[in-house]
């Protein structure tokens, strides 16, 4: 078996990443002191990889996170778009994605070529990004949002008339919240929230009388009919504390169950019928975070051209609070 370079820490063989869990968690907050690096995760990355977060939550939450941060290495454990929104914030960060694979099937979804055609079919709208899109996307739209915000943000547009990239179900449910705008949705989906069903939410309430139901405004339009709370990851939060329920069906990636259940360990939280797990996320181990600290690599990069103009439709997001 190899040994540690005492004086780098770095690994000399895979001996480390033979470990379990908690050792490697313990060798991970060890460099990520020793290097100054923030550690940003997703809510529906694995509950390990969760334990080892600075900061855990969603799109908005992770993004404001990046724009304030001192440290000199942010790593970001979440997908691929979430990276290059904390390089785009940070240029002067050294961004580290531990799994350079992890994409978005929403993002892919819309191009930055799609956007300009939309633009010419619709000239005077106002192009209102998801958070969920590629930097080139961002760079094409006059502004971006999260789920979290979505709503406030379409209210802020001057025009009345709004492209809306990439979802088309968080698309349809803030049109429903601000109909004194012509919100025009993209046909993008995330397709773990797609494929969560009316049915599936009725069975497990079903087998759970008296539950209540949080979902995610990626969920089809028929499950946000039937939910009492529609919520941003981070307001699923509030939602359980606020409610009398002691019990709640999340119509949402299952990890969340994890934070939910951590912040609120007195209520249950469970999910609907089915599985429903991102694979993209949880393509990021606690061995490929301590990797990436490690060798500093991979590294999110977006060149200064898309990245200045994406910046733009960034701070207007975040401006508005």
């Amino acid at each position: 078996m190899g040994n540690r370079n005492t004086e780098t820490g770095q690994i000399e063989s895979i001996e480390e990443l033979l470990l379990d869990d908690e050792a490697i968690a313990e060798q991970v907050l060890k460099i990520k002191r020793d290097r100054n690096a923030v550690i940003l995760v997703h809510n529906y990355q694995r509950p390990e990889v969760q334990e080892i977060g600075d900061f855990v939550g969603d799109s908005l939450g992770l993004a404001r996170q990046a724009a304030k941060t001192d440290a000199d290495i942010v790593v970001f454990c979440g997908v691929h778009f979430m990276a290059e929104t904390a390089y785009i914030i940070n240029p002067s960060k050294l961004v580290l994605l531990p799994e350079m694979l992890a994409g978005c099937p929403l993002a892919d979804m819309v191009t930055a070529q799609d956007v300009r055609r939309s633009r010419e079919e619709h000239p005077g709208a106002t192009v209102v990004s998801y958070v969920n899109t590629s930097a080139d996307v961002k760079a094409e739209s006059d502004y971006c949002c999260t789920s979290g915000n979505a709503i406030a943000v379409v209210k802020a547009v001057e025009t009345d008339e709004i492209l809306f990239f990439p979802d088309r179900n968080l698309g349809a449910y803030v049109a429903g919240q601000v109909p004194e705008k012509n919100v025009i949705a993209w046909d993008g989906y995330c397709p773990v929230h797609e494929h969560i069903t009316a049915g599936q939410v009725r069975q497990a309430l079903d087998e759970h009388p008296g539950a209540e139901v949080i979902a995610h405004p990626e969920c089809r339009p028929e499950v946000l009919e039937i939910a009492h709370h529609v919520k941003s990851t981070s307001g699923m939060l509030d939602a359980a504390l606020s409610s009398d329920a002691a019990t709640f069906i999340v119509a949402t990636e299952e990890a969340m169950l994890h934070q939910l259940t951590k912040a609120v360990p007195f209520k249950e939280f469970l999910p609907p019928a089915g599985e429903h797990i991102c694979p993209n996320m949880k393509l990021i181990t606690l061995s490929k975070v301590l990797w990436a600290l490690q060798t500093l690599e991979p590294r999110v990069v977006v060149p200064e051209e898309v990245r200045g103009r994406a910046l733009r439709s960034v701070e207007r997001m975040l401006a508005l609070g």
